[in-house]
């Protein structure tokens, strides 16, 4: 399978504080990875470096064979143009409506007219779910969920190879992130698209992902599916499916 992302010996540093010591791993096309890990173990931080946002200490990030950290602004804003990002809080422009927010990736890399980027705008709108509609609105008329379909709309305007999530059902109930998960999920599957997203959602690992890569201490301590991360005896992975459980079982009563 092609190697789409990989992390090479990555090293992390904030002053004396060490958060990444020589984290590798590499994600083929078409797989979607979560990564999971305790508070302050930098999964978002990681996420950054890997999709050129924040540099690291040392280590290498490749996106599609390319080191994001070497390459110059050209070949950088290529490689941003091969993939969509979602931040946890969505990031969506409060001042425009949601029609001109997902419309902004296509203003600034394309040089389309206005009637066929409404056009486009609209179909990105209906792949995530979402009516022509809504794109009237603004975002602090829409609910949490609603407002993440649209900044998962934002993130596949150009098509990309590749989706970063970072933390994507934070913040939504339990049936809203069930139904978000499966977009994701159908997302990739009809679209081949790779999903690399930060989570610590035990049901979006059960329900979604083909693999997990799990951080602790700086260091990438499991890595495969959830059935086999599961299974490793590191006091950290234990810790979290035995604290998990439980709220789960709440949640279904």
């Amino acid at each position: 399978m092609e190697t789409v992302l990989e992390a090479r010996g990555i090293v992390t540093r904030f002053g004396a504080d060490t958060i990444h010591d020589g984290v590798s791993f590499a994600v083929q096309r078409g797989q979607v990875v979560a990564l999971i890990g305790g508070s302050g173990t930098g999964k978002s931080v990681l996420l950054k470096e890997l999709s050129g946002l924040l540099r690291p200490t040392a280590g290498s990030a490749l996106l599609f064979g390319s080191d994001v950290w070497q390459a110059d602004d050209d070949a950088l804003n290529a490689l941003r143009r091969r993939f969509g990002m979602l931040f946890q809080d969505g990031a969506l422009f409060s001042s425009l409506t949601v029609a001109e927010n997902v419309g902004v990736p296509f203003h600034e890399h394309t040089d389309l007219p206005d009637d066929l980027i409404s056009a486009l705008v609209g179909f990105k709108l209906s792949l995530v779910g979402l009516s022509p509609e809504v794109g009237r609105k603004t975002p602090a008329q829409l609910s949490g969920g609603m407002r993440k379909r649209v900044a998962l709309a934002r993130a596949l305007a150009l098509e990309p190879e590749i989706l970063f999530l970072d933390e994507p059902t934070s913040g939504l109930d339990p049936i809203g992130a069930r139904e978000f998960d499966q977009l994701v999920r159908a997302l990739s599957d009809s679209l081949g698209l790779t999903v690399f997203m930060v989570t610590h959602d035990l049901d979006t690992l059960l329900s979604i992902i083909d693999r997990t890569i799990a951080l602790s201490s700086g260091k990438v301590i499991a890595d495969g599916t959830v059935a086999a991360v599961r299974q490793s005896d590191h006091p950290w992975i234990r810790a979290y499916f035995s604290a998990q459980a439980p709220a789960r079982l709440l949640g279904e009563r």
